[in-house]
């Protein structure tokens, strides 16, 4: 027992430990608040304001209210095209990337041998895949001579001008993306394995098909994380740059122009920081619209468990 004379010092000492904690917890996680502040949360109301000005690196910000994107809808003529560019390639890009992944999930989920060399093998296209590199690699595999087309030729196959039209150069770069698959498909199997075997039992019993069992109880089963495989790589496919700047530069007549090439133009190439800042929280709102719209749209498609939506 503590007397009554020595529980206020007791008290005092023990919250003088807490405050040392607190404060030692602080510390360890100091380098992460300081990282957030200085290359987060300071850029991104930085470039808010800069949005609103006419500034570049060579003189200072001067305030010019809505003009920059008053600009962008009315005069610039590559904000809208960049726009339509990059819907398109978003359409492509994510759905085949999804479907692919829930594929090669449910191929890697049966019983096979050396299955985990295979998931592993599979996982590595997504660690390289955003790399400069791999992108030139693709570049020279889809070229005229390239890997590809020689493989057309052994199959007697006419060769493809992968970069010679504007849809066919656009879903080159969207193959790019789907190949980097392995970490939806890493969710999708995560998934996959959480299906209790009873509802399979069941489906069984009432004579149902593979491919039936597979709509049914697998896909409905599954929707929490193609919903969210969905809204990652929707973004993720908006704020494309890589590919498109290394392997077609936008070319063919500005048919891989996506929008992060526009932005990285108007602000490395034109020196319009305030333009290219404006540009930046148009693609953030349009994410933010886009995104609400799925999460509305989720309450008639994605199942729990617990039956709710």
């Amino acid at each position: 027992m503590i007397s009554g004379h020595l529980l206020p010092t007791f008290m005092r000492k023990l919250a003088d430990s807490m405050k040392l904690k607190n404060y030692t917890g602080l510390l360890y996680i100091s380098p992460w608040i300081i990282g957030f502040l200085v290359f987060q949360f300071y850029p991104i109301f930085a470039s808010l304001y800069y949005s609103f000005t006419d500034y570049s690196m060579a003189r200072d910000p001067k305030f010019i209210g809505f003009k920059n994107y008053v600009d962008m809808f009315t005069i610039d003529p590559n904000f809208l095209l960049s726009l339509k560019v990059t819907i398109v390639y978003v359409l492509m890009a994510v759905p085949l990337k999804l479907i692919f992944a829930l594929i090669v999930a449910v191929v890697l989920n049966l019983k096979l041998k050396f299955v985990n060399f295979f998931r592993t093998v599979y996982y590595i296209p997504s660690i390289l895949g955003g790399s400069v590199a791999i992108a030139i690699l693709w570049r020279a595999m889809f070229l005229k001579d390239g890997l590809v087309n020689h493989v057309l030729a052994y199959l007697h196959i006419p060769p493809v001008e992968w970069f010679g039209s504007t849809y066919i150069a656009l879903f080159t770069l969207s193959l790019l993306t789907v190949w980097q698959f392995g970490s939806s498909m890493v969710l999708f199997l995560a998934g996959l394995k959480q299906i209790p075997q009873e509802l399979y039992e069941a489906g069984t019993m009432d004579g149902a098909s593979k491919l039936r069992m597979f709509f049914t109880i697998t896909l409905p089963m599954l929707t929490p994380i193609v919903f969210f495989n969905l809204v990652m790589q929707m973004i993720t496919a908006l704020q494309e740059f890589t590919s498109a700047f290394v392997v077609t530069n936008g070319a063919p007549m500005k048919g891989t122009y996506l929008y992060g090439m526009k932005l990285y133009e108007e602000a490395f190439s034109n020196f319009k920081m305030g333009y290219a800042s404006a540009l930046s929280w148009v693609l953030f709102v349009l994410i933010l619209i886009i995104t609400f719209f799925i999460f509305r749209s989720s309450k008639s498609w994605v199942h729990y468990e617990d039956g709710g939506h």
